[in-house]
């Protein structure tokens, strides 16, 4: 059971590509969410419905698997927080919600939150794809390619992915430093 959860996290990251080998901080150390106390947001800039999509969002990016998902380790929050003080953000991630809202109800008759995790996954991979070539023609590829971002910074510095995910124990020298070996996935 174990190793099919294990497949099919892998399987979900590599159809959205969802996180490289590394993440990119665009944000200033205050900002970072392991750096908030309580890891609560000052302010929100999201509605009940949109924070229940950033979380469907957030758990498709980093799924749950014997370690918390995006929206368990507060990704959802992490996002409002930052959205809610980037002004630049503010309407890209509000076009971006409402977009991925309209295409699914036109397609499914209900909002993005309530699909199915495929159909889900079947509306998010063209942006995906878009968002990796850097193809900004596509409606909506900025904001997933800015939603992937934002989920891979929440996650990592979150206590589930820098600390149960990473094993980062933090404020300890090293004397030497381990090889690093390259596995077969």
């Amino acid at each position: 059971m174990e190793a099919t959860r294990t497949e099919s996290r892998r399987e979900t990251l590599r159809i959205l590509g969802a996180v490289g080998s590394t993440c990119a901080f665009p944000f200033a150390a205050d900002q970072l969410y392991g750096q908030q106390a309580g890891h609560a947001p000052a302010s929100h800039f999201f509605d009940a419905a949109q924070m229940d999509t950033l979380a469907k969002l957030a758990d498709l990016i980093i799924p749950p698997t014997d370690t918390p998902g995006g929206a368990q380790a507060g990704v959802p929050g992490y996002i409002d927080g930052v959205v809610s003080t980037e002004k630049d953000h503010q309407q890209l991630f509000r076009d971006g919600l409402e977009r991925l809202d309209r295409e699914a109800a036109k397609l499914h008759g209900k909002p993005f939150r309530e699909l199915s995790e495929p159909q889900q996954v079947a509306l998010l991979t063209p942006l995906c794809e878009a968002a990796d070539k850097g193809d900004w023609k596509v409606p909506g590829a900025r904001f997933f390619k800015s939603l992937k971002n934002m989920t891979a910074d929440g996650y990592y510095t979150s206590r589930a992915g820098l600390v149960d995910e990473l094993g980062y124990q933090g404020n300890m020298a090293m004397a030497g430093f381990p090889s690093c070996e390259v596995k077969e996935h």
